[in-house]
């Protein structure tokens, strides 16, 4: 299993192979090889900083002798006209970076800015309810989106099928049933030595039921109305985590959160995002 570095290496590699293929003959046409420069970071539009560590990286990989001079970390809060860093080396690679780095500043930044403002809405309502990813990522940049969600004050719910088991309602009806499913997911987890957390997705009341009497870590409510997942909170009371997810947005999570449930999950904060505006130009 690939490590998050060498993930977010292959990421880099990849991305500057389908940019610049085999020369970006924009710039090497125009603009001398020992021709040096500067270019700064400049915010256009409100929000949290997220993907700093991650342009140093596409800075030092593509030229490590770009020295880049920061001014705003990750998880701050930015404004229009800020200016988060600053590059200096060759035009060239500046020039050549431009694109890539500014692709993935953007995107982290708006999952950060979205998962911040749904996490501080939840604190502000006076609820201890924290804010969960999903797997609805971009193919490829999972690790980078999952990083600016926890910059964003989220929490990540997995990162992919291997750290973690959940038994959704597909899991469930393949097995036949409840019992079946957690039972074998545990036997499974001591058979193999794997030390996993379990969680499992409940439909109704009767399948709550058949879950708490099966022990699980989790207990995931799908497509539950606000005043049954208080009713099943209060059944579980305290048993193990429980998670609301199925359709909840920004406008109707409150109820849901003020129900007592440890988590919401939204698949928004990574497949419906909108990137936070920015650019880099000349100084």
């Amino acid at each position: 299993m690939y490590t998050v570095d060498e993930l977010n290496e292959q990421l880099i590699e990849l991305s500057f192979s389908e940019d610049i293929g085999d020369g970006d003959h924009t710039t090497l046409c125009c603009i001398p090889a020992d021709a040096m420069g500067k270019s700064r970071l400049l915010i256009k539009q409100e929000g949290i900083l997220a993907g700093v560590r991650i342009a140093k990286e596409v800075f030092h990989k593509f030229d490590p002798t770009m020295e880049m001079e920061v001014f705003i970390e990750d998880g701050a809060h930015v404004k229009p006209g800020d200016v988060a860093f600053v590059v200096s080396g060759k035009i060239q690679s500046l020039l050549q970076t431009e694109r890539l780095m500014l692709n993935i500043m953007q995107r982290m930044s708006g999952i950060a800015t979205m998962t911040n403002r749904y996490q501080q809405a939840l604190i502000d309502a006076g609820t201890k309810t924290h804010v969960l990813d999903t797997r609805k990522t971009t193919p490829g940049m999972r690790m980078l989106e999952k990083e600016a969600v926890k910059i964003g004050g989220g929490m990540n719910h997995r990162i992919g099928l291997f750290d973690m088991i959940l038994l959704k309602d597909n899991h469930v009806d393949f097995c036949g049933g409840i019992h079946n499913a957690i039972s074998r997911a545990k036997q499974y987890c001591k058979d193999n030595n794997k030390d996993l957390k379990i969680e499992i997705e409940v439909r109704n009341f009767e399948e709550l039921a058949e879950a708490l009497a099966e022990g699980p870590d989790r207990i995931m409510f799908d497509n539950f109305t606000p005043e049954d997942t208080a009713k099943a909170v209060k059944i579980v009371n305290g048993q193990c985590e429980t998670e609301s997810s199925g359709g909840i947005t920004f406008d109707t999570m409150i109820p849901y959160a003020k129900a007592g449930v440890d988590f919401i999950s939204f698949g928004a904060l990574t497949h419906s995002v909108k990137g936070l505006d920015m650019s880099f130009k000349a100084c």
